[in-house]
């Protein structure tokens, strides 16, 4: 299976990341991961590094890109047009009140994409 990871952030991307990975070294998915958001050099950097991190942990192979512009859209964008048959993002917070709280990114993804949403949280 060909899966598109989406981080942005480390806090949540990382464990999206991790989940990822371990079910593509059990599986054989092929795993591309799409650095989205405009972050400085230094931060875009250190992202890239967990990303390898990640999968060198996990022994498998990741493709890595970095996307510009809104992440929700570019996310749903490269998913259909290049075929992945799963995206997975990290997101979402519970409220003190015990309800899943997630932000523009996650909800615009969840809405917009014609493919299977992973969402880990």
């Amino acid at each position: 299976m060909d899966v598109l990871v989406g981080i942005g952030s480390p806090d949540e991307s990382v464990a999206a990341l991790e989940r990822t990975a371990t079910r593509a070294a059990a599986t054989g998915d092929d795993v591309t991961v799409a650095i989205v958001g405009d972050h400085a050099d230094a931060a875009r950097e250190a992202l890239e590094a967990d990303a390898r991190a990640v999968a060198d942990d996990a022994g498998i192979d990741v493709s890595i890109r970095h996307v510009e512009g809104d992440p929700g859209s570019q996310l749903v964008d490269i998913a259909e047009a290049e075929g992945f048959e799963e995206l997975v993002i990290g997101g979402g917070s519970e409220s003190p009140m015990g309800k899943i709280t997630i932000g523009s990114t996650a909800e615009f993804v969840l809405l917009n994409a014609h493919t299977t949403v992973t969402l880990v949280r």
